[in-house]
């Protein structure tokens, strides 16, 4: 797997649902910021991305609720590639709390999507380290 990527986040009370634990759902959306904060630190930006007709889908995630998170909680959301060979590509992520407890953790499956054919590209690895300025941070 690549090095980690992490992104601080603090757990807004909006965020959370009628019992006081942050919202499911919202798990779904700290990850996917930093997927995209990631991306963009690796210098792959949406405007590269869109005039190339690319653009990342996420094809499966499973999520595993270790411990509650609670309104100001701070939160480390962390991401890394676990590469394969083919047109998809695996994501470990991790929710930790500030004390380093884990209180998820995030697998995805995604690929690179050609825009107008509506397919995934063939070598995505090849596609996005052309893009980056920084391909370590995608383990590449």
């Amino acid at each position: 797997m690549s090095e980690t990527f992490s992104v601080p986040l603090t757990v807004r009370g909006y965020e959370t649902d009628m019992l006081g634990h942050l919202n499911q759902a919202v798990y779904l959306s700290y990850a996917e910021h930093a997927r995209w904060s990631m991306l963009q630190a690796a210098g792959v930006g949406l405007d590269e991305l869109i005039r190339r007709d690319v653009g990342p889908v996420v094809l499966e995630t499973t999520i595993r609720y270790r411990r509650e998170l609670r309104a100001g909680d701070e939160v480390e959301v962390t991401c890394g590639f676990a590469w394969g060979e083919g047109k998809a590509f695996r994501l470990r992520q991790a929710i930790r709390k500030a004390d380093g407890t884990v209180a998820a953790e995030i697998d995805v499956v995604a690929g690179l999507m050609d825009l107008n054919a509506r397919k995934l590209v063939a070598d995505p690895r090849r596609q996005l380290k052309e893009l980056a300025s920084d391909p370590s941070l995608l383990g590449l």
